[in-house]
């Protein structure tokens, strides 16, 4: 389930799978959990033990305690009395300032984008966008398309020169991933991905600042506003309605 330890791995760094960098091992728990809570392979209501995620991490508990404190933060766990930890269900209420904050920023990059006249920057989102239209019928492959869609997003925050800013914003806003991954599946969601993504390249490409921020949040609010269609269908995902 979870990666074991490398030889000779310490519980203060472990190399990044891909890469060559080393991250603190509480970073790399933290980003493995929220992957799976993301994804919702570990799913709302579903306990989380410290002793068993360090046996399954390889390392002690004092880097699983710090990955969920991090997670605690961004309301996708819950700890209670005697260590009990549970992830958390889908608040409704944090999705949508969730959306709020991220649209704000994403209209600033591709705004910003639109302006710069060069258009050089957008290779990587150009062969993000073709790679997953490759993969747009293909819903075996929806875990993939869904990786590359926040792909295409992290290209444009590179192409602006703010790829730190993205990971605070992917970070900030996991409420509302478990929501995308959620949505994904539903019947024509893919290919409305894959129009959004086309209309932000194309109005930054003309150099069309407003149509570009229009695009962008046109593409964000699909999710959100098919919320309330989701929590029916799937309502142990939520917090139930008060």
């Amino acid at each position: 389930m979870y990666s074991p330890r490398l030889d000779g791995e310490s519980d203060i760094l472990a190399k990044a799978p891909g890469t060559s960098a080393y991250l603190p091992t509480s970073a790399r728990v933290f980003d493995e959990l929220r992957a799976r809570i993301v994804a919702l392979d570990l799913a709302p209501g579903m306990r989380l033990s410290r002793p068993d995620l360090a046996k399954a991490f390889g390392v002690s508990q004092s880097p699983v305690r710090e990955a969920l404190q991090r997670l605690e933060t961004l309301g996708l766990v819950a700890t209670y009395r005697q260590s009990r930890t549970e992830v958390t269900h889908i608040d409704q209420a944090m999705v949508r300032h969730e959306q709020f904050f991220r649209t704000g920023i994403e209209c600033e990059v591709v705004n910003r984008l639109a302006g710069l006249g060069d258009t050089s920057g957008l290779l990587e989102a150009r062969g993000i966008l073709k790679m997953s239209q490759a993969l747009a019928d293909d819903s075996s492959q929806i875990d993939l398309f869904r990786r590359l869609d926040e792909d295409f997003h992290r290209a444009l925050f590179m192409a602006a020169g703010q790829e730190a800013l993205h990971a605070l914003v992917l970070e900030r806003t996991s409420q509302m991933a478990r929501l995308r991954t959620l949505d994904l599946p539903s019947a024509g969601k893919m290919q409305s991905v894959l129009e959004g993504h086309g209309a932000v390249l194309a109005a930054i490409e003309a150099g069309d600042r407003h149509g570009a921020t229009d695009a962008m949040r046109r593409h964000l609010s699909g999710t959100i506003e098919r919320m309330p269609a989701i929590v029916a269908q799937q309502p142990d995902f939520f917090v139930p309605a008060p």
